[in-house]
């Protein structure tokens, strides 16, 4: 079975961030890309956040150091063969565009060494869409993990059928390693376990607002009273981001998501309003909790 010490992450979104410092926290040699300096700096910022956090809920050693030293040994690259020199495990959290999924997959195949796993953390597409564009579909799977991954620790697992079973393996072996709880699933799933439940609750929530049935706050409620969940569906999507939700949504050719994705730009986007990362989306966060949770990709 391959063995993983190396980890480079593609992105250094809120989730790329999250997963990187997940990664270093549980001694892990992690590299972060981006496309450039600026952006990496951003990430940097997203670390020490994040050892803020970790120390705040309490997680082993954190208080005493680990946080901080997780922080600081991240390295951070614009260049793409520098990141992937010597990485065991390339885990991809690029924005949810098959077409720049492909084309970032394109690029790792000339210059990762032969060695390396590639895994995505694609939401909704199937690594099957990718794998043709790999250069090594035995050594590639999707990794797939929830928001704030230090408290929702799941790591969905999911290969297809050119998949070798020891780096299926490998890859299981790392998400334990790292912290996560993984899911084993037994054959490709668009949406994976999570988002096959979730997508359905947010695609319902969001027809009912373009509809004007009734208000973010009113559908919220309902659910949040009904059901005794701590969130409804509106604060879920400020928790994965509406940029996400967008791209998703302008995907599909169904008329209410068409309409979704336009309230969405023009009411949300266009005015910054990308949901708790920026600290205001359908609702309005404090600092504390605009900084607690997170934006998908």
């Amino acid at each position: 079975m391959p063995d993983i010490t190396t980890v480079t992450v593609l992105g250094t979104g809120v989730l790329g961030s999250q997963i990187a410092y997940q990664a270093a926290y549980f001694g892990y040699d992690v590299t972060s890309y981006d496309l450039d300096d600026a952006i990496l700096e951003k990430a940097r910022g997203r670390f020490v956040q994040l050892a803020g956090l970790y120390t705040a809920d309490g997680m082993p050693g954190a208080a005493d150091g680990r946080a901080d030293r997780a922080a600081a040994g991240i390295r951070l690259t614009a260049d793409l063969g520098e990141a992937v020199a010597d990485a065991d495990l390339v885990i991809e959290a690029v924005p949810e565009l098959l077409e720049l999924k492909r084309d970032t997959y394109t690029k790792l195949a000339e210059l990762a060494p032969a060695k390396t796993i590639f895994a995505t953390n694609s939401s909704t597409l199937l690594p099957s869409d990718l794998k043709a564009f790999t250069g090594r579909p035995d050594r590639f799977l999707a990794l797939h993990y929830a928001n704030q991954v230090w408290r929702n620790n799941t790591a969905e697992v999911m290969g297809t059928i050119d998949t070798d079973p020891e780096v299926y393996a490998s890859v299981v072996a790392f998400a334990t390693g790292s912290g996560l709880v993984p899911i084993e699933l037994k054959k490709e799933k668009a949406g994976y376990v999570l988002n096959s439940l979730l997508v359905p609750l947010l695609s319902a929530a969001a027809g009912l607002l373009v509809e004007g049935i009734a208000d973010t706050e009113t559908i919220d409620k309902t659910w949040r009273l009904a059901t005794g969940a701590p969130a409804g569906p509106f604060q879920i999507f400020d928790v994965v981001g509406l940029t996400t939700a967008y791209n998703i949504t302008a995907a599909s050719p169904d008329p209410k998501s068409q309409a979704f994705a336009a309230l969405l730009k023009s009411e949300y986007i266009d005015q910054g309003k990308l949901g708790i990362a920026t600290g205001e989306g359908f609702y309005t966060y404090g600092t504390q909790t605009a900084g607690s949770q997170s934006a998908e990709n």
